[in-house]
């Protein structure tokens, strides 16, 4: 029985690693994975998911009005052997979105693999995480550190002199030069 699952962490926890590594073993075994990232995530080129770790593949994009449920059943329609669907940066799908993947896991039954961040720099829940923490099967934690050795779960975004940011928009697509994982006591700074 196919299940939906949300692989969710702090920055840098190596995310997209794991999802690079979870296609790896599907095709290591003959089976065939769709993998998608959205438009948004250009950091690497459009359609990339890339790891800091240096692994890298091309992926289908999804702009915010992507229908993810009709270019997987496409797809499986002429590739049988396609066997698990696999979402990078999931906290920038939209509600339908995550929707079309309930759909995909319940009627097409293939699993769905989503990876992304819980919460943005200002400890808000993205848009995509929300519902996927509501409504995914599974939930697992892929953990990293903060800098004083505890769990980090919060993104605290950083100026350029490694400040604080407390206000801006929601979505501002970078790495190390501007997020750093901290645990809740570091990120509320105390």
């Amino acid at each position: 029985m196919a299940k939906l699952y949300f692989y969710y962490s702090a920055m840098n926890a190596g995310k997209s690693t794991v999802l690079l590594q979870s296609s790896y073993n599907y095709r290591e075994r003959g089976m065939d994975t769709l993998l998608y990232v959205p438009s948004l995530d250009d950091r690497y080129g459009i359609g990339k998911i890339t790891s800091r770790i240096g692994l890298s593949t091309d992926a289908h994009v999804m702009a915010p009005d992507f229908d993810i449920y009709t270019d997987v059943k496409r797809a499986v329609y002429t590739n049988k052997k396609i066997s698990c669907i696999l979402v990078d940066e999931a906290q920038f799908l939209n509600k339908n979105q995550v929707m079309q993947l309930m759909r995909i896991v319940d009627e097409l039954n293939i699993p769905v693999l989503c990876y992304g961040l819980r919460s943005d720099f200002m400890a808000e829940p993205f848009e995509g995480s929300k519902y996927l923490l509501a409504l995914a099967d599974n939930l697992v934690e892929i953990k990293t550190v903060c800098h004083c050795g505890r769990k980090a779960t919060m993104n605290m975004r950083v100026d350029a002199q490694g400040k604080k940011v407390t206000h801006g928009e929601q979505i501002a697509i970078g790495g190390n030069d501007m997020y750093v994982a901290t645990c809740r006591k570091h990120y509320s700074g105390s």
